[in-house]
Formats: C-alpha cells, structure tokens, sequence
C-alpha cells in the first residue's frame, strides 16, 4: 500500500485532535474530489513500518484523540489488507485512542454486501477495528459546507460501536 500524506495535530478530520493517514487508490472517482491524485494506486510512497512507527509516535501525547483514515480510499481491497495489521497494532499500542475511516462505500451497502467490489477477507475485521465511520461518496449536487466532518449530506457518520452492539446502523452523535 501506498500513501500520500501523513498529517500530525489536525482538527478537521475527525473529533480533536487527530493523525490522518491519506492512502493512495481509489476507485470511486467522485466527481470534484479533493484529491484525484490518490486515485492511483502507486501514488505517493510505501507504507512501511517506520510510517507505522511514525503514526503510532505522533498519536501518543495525551492531548491527541487518535488516527483517522482517508482517502483515496481506505476500503479498496488492497488497502483493507495492509491497515488491518497496522490497526490491531494501532489498537495494541493506544488502546485510549479512537480510529475514525472516511469511504467513499457505504456500510450498508458495499461493505456488508457479499460479492461488492470492497468486500474481502478482511473486511469485518478492519470495521471492527474503527469507532467512527464515515460513509458515502461525496457527491457534488448534494455539497453542503455547513455539515460537521463531511462534504455532501448523504454522507454519514456511523457510531461503529453503538452499530456492532445494537446490530442497526447508529450514527454518530445521535
């Protein structure tokens, strides 16, 4: 896997203050996309175990909240298939950290369903591995500034938590 970006102390991406890894390759391809360059899948540079190190480092300080995960797209298979480690040791070494994901997919839709494009092996087990969950394509027509942490009102965040416990979707928030 590739990434694009790595960025420390950001407040716009997720509750607090947060490290935001931007992965490289997405298939969605959304109209005005604030960064079509991370749809190639070689942009950017390898994701190592220093990068790993470096997130892990930089989300420490008590006054971080935790890591956020963007796009590109963090849901493309490939992608679920190098975060996954990375997250169970995310989770290993800052068990008071919370991990939000933005995706173009939606829970409901492409992730849960047998046979999507994002769907794989690990699927299930990198959702289990994020508290907040940010669903839905942006797109243009539905362009809404005034939203807290999202682009376009179809877009939601979903309580991953209260969704595992209660078996129905429960955005986050509510």
């Amino acid at each position: 896997m590739n990434y694009c970006e790595l960025k420390k102390n950001d407040i716009a991406n997720g509750e607090g203050v947060r490290t935001v890894l931007f992965v490289s390759g997405c298939t969605n391809h959304c109209e005005e996309c604030f960064q079509p360059q991370t749809w190639d899948f070689g942009y950017g540079q390898p994701f190592t175990a220093s990068t790993a190190d470096e997130i892990i480092a930089s989300c420490k300080p008590y006054y971080v909240n935790g890591l956020t995960l963007l796009g590109g797209e963090p849901f493309e298979p490939s992608n679920q298939r190098a975060l996954v480690p990375f997250l169970h040791r995310f989770r290993a070494e800052c068990p008071d950290k919370t991990v939000w994901c933005f995706t173009g997919f939606t829970l409901d839709g492409e992730l849960w369903r047998e046979g999507s494009h994002p769907r794989c092996e690990v699927t299930d087990e990198m959702l289990s591995l994020i508290d907040v969950l940010v669903d839905g394509r942006y797109v243009k027509a539905l362009k809404d500034i005034s939203l807290r942490f999202r682009g376009s009102s179809n877009q939601r965040l979903i309580d991953m938590n209260q969704t595992r416990a209660q078996g129905r979707i429960i955005l986050w928030g509510m």
